[in-house]
């Protein structure tokens, strides 16, 4: 009957086909490398050798094979009492196994492999030599870095204590009625306080031929001396005695 050559799409048979998407693709790639290594195993069964291939393959084999009594030499040996695997010498010392042979299968001269091998080691050698140098100069860069870093941080810190200690002279000395600086410097002047580019502020510490430290420790001991004041303390003490007795010290880091 018709009905019973329809497939029946509730069966077993038909639920439990694998209708992953991709498989069918996935198969025949599968078909298609195996098919492939096949071909390959096929050729290289069918190639045929090279005469440098089938020597080997001779050589090999004999190298192999032990020696046996139609050699002329190991009958020798055997006449003087030698026997197969027994080391050579009188008390049994010597070597069991043959030397090995050395073949040389290329056209260059004696000695071109271990000119080879020299000139290999010295390429070897030069390549460590010049990742050493490498490695030593960006130490080196990283180390001046470090430095150049550290001394302009140095130098923006006694730049801000200079332009503390001239504004605190400037205070100070207006206190005592003091309407001109002792130097220049000793002040700010108006338009340079306002002033907030850091080029600015470097061009004011550079005005004369002192450097910025000279100028903050000419600056630091005036008001010590003079007003009895402490730019790192932050405080005026009552007197010398007072001031020595209870200041740290007279520069930054004997403050820190």
């Amino acid at each position: 009957m018709e009905g019973d050559e329809e497939e029946d799409y509730m069966s077993d048979s038909f639920i439990k086909q694998d209708v992953r998407p991709g498989l069918p693709m996935v198969r025949r790639v599968k078909e298609a490398i195996q098919k492939e290594e096949k071909q390959k195993e096929a050729n290289e069964k069918n190639r045929q050798k090279s005469i440098k291939e089938e020597e080997k393959e001779r050589r090999d084999l004999v190298l192999k094979s032990a020696l046996g009594n139609e050699n002329k030499g190991f009958a020798l040996l055997q006449k003087m009492g030698y026997r197969s695997g027994q080391a050579l010498g009188k008390s049994g010392e010597g070597i069991v196994e043959p030397i090995p042979l050395n073949i040389k299968t290329g056209r260059s001269g004696l000695g071109h492999e271990e000119l080879k091998k020299r000139k290999a080691e010295e390429k070897l050698e030069n390549y460590r030599q010049k990742l050493h140098m490498k490695k030593q100069a960006n130490e080196q860069a990283a180390d001046q870095f470090r430095i150049r870093f550290k001394n302009k941080q140095e130098e923006r810190k006694m730049e801000g204590d200079l332009r503390k200690s001239q504004r605190a002279c400037q205070q100070l000395d207006m206190q005592k009625d003091i309407e001109v600086p002792k130097e220049t410097w000793f002040w700010i002047e108006p338009e340079e306080e306002e002033k907030k580019d850091e080029e600015d502020k470097e061009d004011e510490c550079t005005s004369s031929d002192l450097s910025v430290s000279e100028k903050l420790h000419i600056l630091t001991a005036y008001l010590r001396k003079e007003h009895f004041y402490c730019i790192w303390c932050g405080t005026t003490y009552e007197d010398s005695e007072d001031l020595s007795s209870n200041c740290p010290g007279d520069s930054a880091a004997d403050h820190d």
